[in-house]
């Protein structure tokens, strides 16, 4: 029988799907915690349900990068199978950068996930990360690129077309700290990125240049970092609310409530398998649920809620099981 996703989704199956929280760590104790934590949740919940990035930009110090690109891709390679683990080099345009990726995707290019490109401002940018990555022999890695200024937002839907990026992140402090003052600091903390017509508008400009190009839009991080309660309120917002599908955690305590705030809750997953399993009986033809019509249209909707519901680690009815581990 045909995978559902091959039935229902057509073009949109090469849309790309990462784990919803995307883990920061550069101090070498942390970095180990954090691949700990992976591997543990990973036994856990049977899926790598956050993606651990390792941090050779903010987490190396001055004078310090090569040692820190080194020690990193020993964590790389150290990292169980399975994991998903990424790496943040320095901007295009510093020093370090093409030692970072010489290093880095040289010596453990094979088990990287992905490769964080930070301060991308244009396609051009991308175009020099991905010259670099192909010389050090990962032609296929994806990147992951952060854009941080009015100008790179600008760029947004080209740098999403481009065929190696498969997430953009949102560099929310740097992008108010651009504006010279124009944008009060009150748009870092967790009302106001929500609130500001300018920080607003840059969010959705990335988020729709994502979907448009079937990649994934990463929302960064809230100022109130130690208040989990606001992690996840803007965890949730950024996905109900402006379409995000995926956060940064820059502590491992708000890994659990990203992950629960951007889940599906449990009535929306029960629904769902009841609607995709009554489909499947019917070989995708229309259905009746509860006195509603269902068809391709909504059963497209509901697969999507499934592959949310198993990449934050909820089990699936035995009847599906199979087509969440081929």
């Amino acid at each position: 029988m045909k995978h559902p996703r091959e039935v229902l989704l057509g073009a949109q199956a090469a849309t790309v799907r990462l784990p919803v929280c995307d883990h920061y760590s550069g101090v070498p104790a942390r970095m180990q915690k954090s691949l700990q934590l992976q591997a543990e949740m990973m036994q856990e919940f049977g899926v790598c349900v956050f993606d651990a990035t390792l941090d050779c930009e903010d987490g190396a110090p001055v004078g310090g990068e090569a040692e820190q690109a080194a020690r990193v891709s020993e964590l790389v390679l150290s990292a169980v199978p399975g994991a998903r683990v990424g790496v943040r080099v320095h901007p295009v345009d510093h020093p370090c950068f093409h030692d970072d990726v010489s290093t880095v995707v040289g010596r453990a290019g094979q088990r990287l996930s992905h490769l964080m490109v930070p301060k991308v401002e244009s396609v051009e940018d991308v175009e020099q990360a991905v010259q670099a990555t192909d010389a050090a022999g990962a032609h296929h890695l994806p990147l992951h690129v952060l854009l941080e200024s009015p100008a790179a937002v600008q760029q947004a839907f080209d740098i999403a077309a481009h065929t190696r990026v498969s997430s953009i992140s949102f560099g929310l402090m740097d992008f108010v700290s651009a504006h010279g003052g124009a944008i009060p600091s009150s748009g870092m903390g967790l009302q106001g990125q929500f609130a500001h017509p300018l920080v607003l508008r840059a969010k959705l400009e990335i988020a729709s240049a994502c979907h448009a190009h079937g990649k994934v839009p990463s929302h960064g991080v809230v100022t109130e970092y130690s208040d989990l309660s606001a992690v996840q309120v803007a965890a949730r917002r950024a996905n109900q609310e402006l379409g995000y599908t995926r956060m940064w955690s820059i502590h491992p305590a708000q890994i659990r409530p990203i992950l629960q705030a951007m889940s599906p809750d449990e009535a929306e997953v029960t629904k769902a398998c009841e609607i995709i399993l009554a489909a499947k009986v019917q070989e995708w033809a229309p259905i009746s649920h509860l006195g509603q019509l269902h068809d391709r249209a909504s059963y497209r909707y509901f697969w999507q809620v499934l592959e949310r519901a198993h990449a934050t680690g909820h089990n699936m009815p035995i009847e599906l099981a199979p087509f969440f581990h081929q």
